[in-house]
């Protein structure tokens, strides 16, 4: 007999459903906190990322797969690069890129795409969120120096052995990689790669400056503040010589940055308290004046489209997973908070592995880590497990992993989890041993 899989998984669709409908306690208030918990989660990710983080990331990830080539990337980045080169660029990216776990993915889609290498670009998707420098500080001054040394240097090792690791897991898959493109890498750049620099690297600081973070300390000074209190001025001026670097490196006309400019500075002078008014008018702007060229300028447009169909509904769909299981800091979802904090306490492996764990499938956005260890800390959790939760919380979360199976498939995924948890676990435990 022989088996018709279509229709047995309609059944099994029909049943699941059914399922649902009869035991969910939907009169449970646990169960309807952990729903409400979901898009309150929703609504932090949409307010504080998705606008300043994830949409500019998804322009620099378009940008990648047509402006820069195959061959370039596979040059420096491709798995028959120099490791030394590759690896060392892949590590430290972090360093420059304040991002979370998911505003990473759209880059980190990218370069894979255009061609890296597996353990560069798994080096680059895990150091992006690990070890930017602003997260790294508030670590050394909210939880000690230790700790904050303990994670640049946890992060870095990470990033270099699991993009290792995983290069010699998959060598024969990536092998096959390299041969299928090597005959589509196609010609070099031809612009100068000086050029190529100046565009993205204006990109990169608009997306540094845009997500720059309010000062958490009243004595705080210097360059800090003073970028947090003119970010606003800064980013525009940033986007205008990216107009500008369009007009003259692109073809892009200057009649249209001038008027994209126009129309940026006049929704400043009308909402001067509302400066995302202003940000979204430029993104408009943009976008609708790429929709009226041609040639690699309409291609950008269509390849963040592109990029935003895959990554979006996969990050809002694991958010809202994330917050319905564990719910943001400070509110009950339909895990009980006290389960984590019993669990973490201590040093043993088991409550290492679990830090990891819990690490690895909560979200947490850009800096929020810090302060919610202080008060895990402060319920008793041990510095092993913080240390453990910190290597692999910020790399990892529910809605990255829905994204990263997507560009790399279940087996792949699968395996950089699993180093992530492995790795973080007996790190965190050495930790706890040594500076118990």
């Amino acid at each position: 007999m022989k088996i018709n899989w279509k229709e047995l998984k309609i059944f099994g669709i029909m049943l699941a459903i059914f399922l649902a409908a009869y035991y969910i306690p939907f009169e449970s208030s646990r169960f309807k906190g952990g729903v409400l918990e979901a898009f309150y989660m929703l609504q932090d990710y949409a307010r504080l990322h998705v606008l300043l983080c994830l949409v500019p990331a998804l322009f620099i990830a378009g940008a990648v797969s047509v402006f820069i080539s195959s061959a370039s990337v596979m040059k420096y980045l491709g798995p028959a690069a120099k490791k030394a080169v590759a690896y060392a660029v892949a590590s430290v990216s972090g360093a420059i890129l304040a991002v979370c776990s998911c505003t990473i993915l759209p880059l980190f889609s990218g370069i894979y795409k255009r061609g890296a290498g597996l353990g560069p670009a798994i080096a680059f998707l895990y150091s992006g969120p690990a070890i930017n420098i602003l997260a790294i500080v508030m670590t050394a001054r909210i939880l000690g120096l230790q700790m904050g040394i303990a994670r640049a240097v946890g992060a870095v090792v990470f990033s270099v052995i699991i993009g290792l690791i995983m290069h010699v897991w998959f060598r024969k898959e990536e092998s096959e990689r390299q041969k299928q493109a090597a005959g589509f890498e196609g010609a070099e750049d031809s612009r100068p790669i000086w050029q190529t620099i100046i565009y993205f690297g204006l990109m990169i600081l608009i997306l540094i400056f845009l997500n720059w973070a309010k000062p958490n300390s009243a004595t705080a000074a210097g360059f800090v503040v003073w970028a947090y209190s003119f970010k606003w001025i800064i980013s525009a001026i940033l986007a205008f010589f990216l107009g500008l670097s369009l007009h003259l490196f692109y073809g892009f006309k200057m009649w249209k940055v001038l008027i994209s400019t126009y129309a940026v500075v006049l929704a400043g002078f009308l909402f001067p308290t509302q400066p995302l008014i202003a940000f979204v008018t430029s993104i408009v702007a943009l976008s609708l004046f790429l929709a009226f060229e041609k040639g690699e300028l309409k291609d950008w447009l269509g390849s963040t489209w592109d990029f935003a169909k895959l990554i979006i509904p996969l990050l809002f769909l694991g958010v809202m997973i994330a917050g319905a299981l564990l719910g943001r800091p400070g509110h009950e979802a339909w895990l009980p908070s006290r389960w984590i904090e019993v669990a973490v306490g201590g040093n043993s492996l088991g409550a290492n592995f679990f830090a990891s764990i819990t690490g690895a499938f909560m979200y947490f956005a850009t800096l929020t880590e810090v302060p919610i260890l202080q008060g895990l800390l402060g319920s008793g959790m041990g510095k092993g497990p913080a240390l453990a939760l910190l290597l692999s919380g910020p790399a990892l979360s529910l809605p990255s992993m829905l994204v990263i199976n997507t560009v790399l498939g279940l087996k792949k995924t699968a395996a950089f989890i699993f180093l992530v948890v492995i790795m973080s676990t007996f790190t965190g435990y050495i930790f706890g041993v040594v500076f118990a």
